[in-house]
């Protein structure tokens, strides 16, 4: 298992405790819920994808676990069912898993270069990356890759896109970081990353999902229950500040947490914290 990003600023923050009740809405590979659980809460763990719950392998000495495969766009559908509300905390953490990017075979990593592009993180979503790759055309590639990543070449990417996918069997990885290195020729890398982005949004509709996750969160907590939220990129984090603005809720701190510029898994994390 991999160190979980902010994971004492998290435990802290939610003040996890003995019969606190938290939400990992994010479960991934267990880090955070093993931490809340240490410190005596009672969590509810969701995931959407279904191996990371099924890899689990936990002995619970202190606070109870529940897990649950799921969306967390249907949080509060799910914590009812489960008969868990009101909580005191919830937490988001929007990264992928060590797991999901090295073994997943989901193509959600550009270091991966035999797997295919399939990158849906559940069996809900239709459409493969790989279909999106196929079918887009070169101005909706373009708006995808400008709206979901802020990438600068969408326009060049997407016109490269169409012309080398004719006559391809298969779009691989090791395809689109071609495609990509033959476009950002001097410095691949960052826009390997945001393209790579840009199709995991568009696959999984993380945007939209997030947006309707944290509505139906503020549903669920009780008097003094607070959010979390771990951004890794800034289209994410405005997502979360604006639905802190529009809402009049309280971030706690003037400014976000960041992660240590010198972890490579946790320099880009961004750590909001608010209650209404």
């Amino acid at each position: 298992m991999h160190t979980p990003v902010l994971l004492k600023e998290v435990v802290e923050l939610l003040e996890a405790g003995p019969d606190k009740k938290i939400i990992d809405t994010t479960f991934g590979e267990g880090g955070h819920s093993k931490a809340l659980l240490a410190a005596g809460a009672n969590v509810l763990a969701i995931d959407r994808d279904i191996t990371q719950i099924s890899n689990f392998k936990l002995q619970i000495s202190k606070g109870s676990l529940i897990l649950k495969q799921g969306n967390f766009r249907d949080i509060v559908a799910i914590a009812k069912a489960a008969d868990f509300a009101p909580v005191d905390g919830i937490l988001f953490d929007l990264g992928l898993s060590y797991e999901q990017l090295k073994t997943g075979g989901k193509g959600l990593s550009y270091k991966n270069m035999n797997e295919p592009l399939d990158m849906r993180l559940d069996d809900s979503c239709v459409t493969t990356a790989e279909q999106i790759l196929r079918q887009y055309t070169e101005k909706n590639l373009a708006h995808m890759f400008m709206h979901n990543a802020e990438e600068i070449l969408a326009a060049p990417l997407a016109k490269h896109i169409l012309i080398q996918r004719v006559g391809q069997e298969q779009l691989t990885v090791g395809w689109l970081v071609g495609v990509v290195n033959s476009v950002a020729k001097s410095n691949p890398r960052p826009t390997l990353t945001r393209v790579f982005q840009a199709l995991r949004v568009e696959v999984n509709n993380e945007f939209e999902n997030l947006e309707q996750a944290l509505k139906g969160a503020l549903s669920l907590l009780g008097p003094k229950g607070k959010v979390a939220v771990i951004s890794f990129h800034s289209l994410e984090d405005r997502i979360v500040k604006r639905f802190i603005r529009e809402h009049g809720y309280i971030q706690i701190g003037k400014k976000p947490i960041f992660g240590d510029k010198g972890l490579r898994f946790e320099r880009s994390a961004v750590l909001r914290v608010f209650h209404v």
